[in-house]
């Protein structure tokens, strides 16, 4: 016990083992052992409904995917489609809210905190539940509000169908996901607290005016914080589900708009109980993400500014 790999051992280092142990535990038997009979899966074709019927199928459910099936490579794009509508206005909506809560002059900045963060404690579903009766094309909130300031008929059939207009349903379920934003607005106001007020001062004095100063100092200053914000957003967005399987069940209503690639996964596995080929679509969702993550440390040295130097 005292030597690991003909080591000697400290006893920090085995009280260090030791508090760790059950995290590696956990890890190992949650993470890497369902990987990887996820991916022995993918080689098979393999339904818990009929457990005699599975068999060793080689490479088929990769070509399927790849090749045979539009519907995986559809789904791709959807996701990247509506990534780059999301993500810039979700991270521009918490920017800018974080910036104002930072500052001073702002009477209650305090309330305002904690109002901001507030929605990211009620459970998803009913969040989503809420948003589905605010979108509503006929009582929903938004359309009687616009009727009434406007004098415009935008309700009922003819009027704008927020959830069924295949131009409106990225920028609804966009809006559904600003709800949640109080985790980023968050991180961002805690990476603005972290800029020396002292690059502030120095930019007055030299006749910076607002606008400047956000360009020249804020957003160089955040670029750590946006960088993780950004890899937690798109790995997060190729996982999206549960709005849209929650609105309208994963069946990529309207006219398969919202069939996403996690969409997709589920009905083939728990749908259709096509096992062996929903773990294919996991890996490929997992190869996408990973994809993003790499590109985005690989880029990172020449936009991302860290103050104390990057070893």
């Amino acid at each position: 016990m005292r030597r690991i790999l003909g080591l000697p051992l400290k006893r920090e280092q085995l009280w260090g083992l030791m508090f760790i142990a059950p995290w590696l535990a956990g890890f190992l038997i949650f993470y890497l052992v369902p990987m990887a009979a996820s991916f022995l899966f993918s080689f098979m074709d393999f339904n818990l409904i009929q457990p005699e019927n599975n068999r060793f199928v080689g490479l088929k459910n990769w070509v399927r995917a790849l090749s045979e099936d539009p519907q995986v490579l559809a789904s791709i794009g959807r996701i990247l489609q509506y990534t780059l509508i999301s993500l810039p206005i979700s991270f521009g909506f918490s920017l800018v809210v974080a910036i104002l809560l930072n500052n001073r002059l702002l009477l209650g900045t305090k309330l305002f905190r904690v109002l901001f963060y507030l929605p990211t404690m009620v459970p998803l579903v009913s969040t989503v539940l809420i948003w589905n009766g605010v979108l509503n094309e006929h009582v929903g909130w938004i359309n009687l509000s616009i009727k009434h300031l406007t004098g415009l008929e935008v309700t009922g059939v003819d009027g704008i169908r927020w959830l069924a207009n295949t131009r409106l349903i990225y920028i609804s379920y966009t809006m559904i996901g600003l709800w949640g934003c109080g985790n980023t607005i968050l991180i961002f106001l805690a990476g603005l607290q972290g800029i020396p007020t002292e690059l502030y001062e120095a930019a007055l004095i030299d006749g910076a005016n607002g606008p400047r100063r956000l360009f020249a100092i804020t957003i160089p200053m955040m670029t750590p914080v946006l960088f993780y914000n950004l890899i937690t957003g798109i790995v997060g967005l190729m996982q999206y589900f549960l709005i849209p399987f929650v609105i309208n069940q994963g069946s990529g209503f309207p006219n398969g708009m919202t069939n996403f690639p996690m969409v997709y996964f589920y009905r083939q596995s728990f749908s259709y109980f096509n096992m062996g080929y929903g773990a294919v679509i996991a890996w490929l969702i997992f190869a996408l993400g990973l994809f993003f993550t790499l590109v985005l440390f690989g880029t990172s040295n020449r936009w991302v500014y860290y103050a104390g130097g990057k070893d």
